[in-house]
């Protein structure tokens, strides 16, 4: 239901269940600010395994996204694998601070990704 819930906001989402039990969760030509070096990116992250009561934690734009004056973004990696696969991307090192499964979802998840990504650090 949540999976879905993403689709009516974003064209292309996908997923891919991880033989650890998590899923990696996939939508491409994420809108992003003005700031970028790019006008869009795939943005990537993980459902945990216990998911809802586990919070998913940090996730992966594309590899060739930089801040607009060339710089990598603060808290991010270029390259960073996404366990239990073979994809890379850039990862962004963001966790939650008070996840309550009674109230947050995949998309107040996506909701604080795209937070990050405005704040243009």
């Amino acid at each position: 239901m949540q999976i879905d819930e993403l689709r009516q906001r974003y064209a292309e989402v996908c997923t891919q269940p991880l033989p650890g039990g998590a899923t990696l969760v996939t939508i491409r030509s994420v809108l992003l600010p003005a700031g970028w070096s790019k006008t869009s990116t795939s943005i990537r992250f993980l459902v945990p395994a216990g998911y809802p009561f586990a919070a998913p934690d940090c996730f992966w734009a594309d590899n060739d996204l930089l801040l607009a004056g060339g710089r990598t973004p603060c808290n991010s990696g270029n390259n960073n694998t996404i366990p239990e696969t073979a994809e890379s991307g850039l990862w962004f090192s963001w966790h939650l601070q008070g996840w309550n499964p009674n109230r947050d979802s995949l998309s107040s998840w996506m909701n604080t990704i795209v937070e990050r990504l405005r704040r243009l650090q």
